[in-house]
């Protein structure tokens, strides 16, 4: 797939999830506290806000092939049915990436006020003397 393909962008995102949902499986050093989930649910809910569009320019490069009328089936199927079937999938996703991106901005306002309580933890103790 050429750097000019507007699916690379799509895989490149797609590796990015995996990578996240890898390395979030466990608390590590830089995952933790309430303001690691404040910027991770963020970044999930920039991109959660781009799926409706991404969903719907997805399908350009069928509708401009069916518009010319040169959209094949195989085994002869019928074109019309086929293309139906993908716009009504295509609103049905458009209506999920709209629920998701409200939902997930809803869990991004929910830990926006979080913090850590440092009371008694050694390592924030010299934190603490400053105030």
């Amino acid at each position: 797939m050429s750097d000019n393909n507007p699916a690379r962008h799509l895989s490149d995102a797609a590796e990015g999830i995996r990578a996240f949902n890898h390395t979030s499986r466990s608390a590590a050093r830089d995952w933790e506290f309430p303001s690691h989930a404040y910027s991770a649910v963020g970044n999930l809910s920039y991109l959660a806000g781009m799926l409706e569009q991404a969903v719907q320019q997805s399908t350009r490069p069928v509708m401009h092939t069916y518009e010319h009328g040169r959209v094949l089936i195989d085994n002869g199927g019928d074109a019309d049915a086929k293309v139906a079937e993908l716009v009504a999938a295509q609103r049905d996703a458009e209506v999920a990436a709209a629920a998701l991106t409200a939902a997930v901005q809803r869990m991004h306002n929910a830990v926006s006020p979080m913090g850590l309580d440092t009371t008694g933890i050694p390592e924030f103790e010299d934190d603490e003397d400053d105030e």
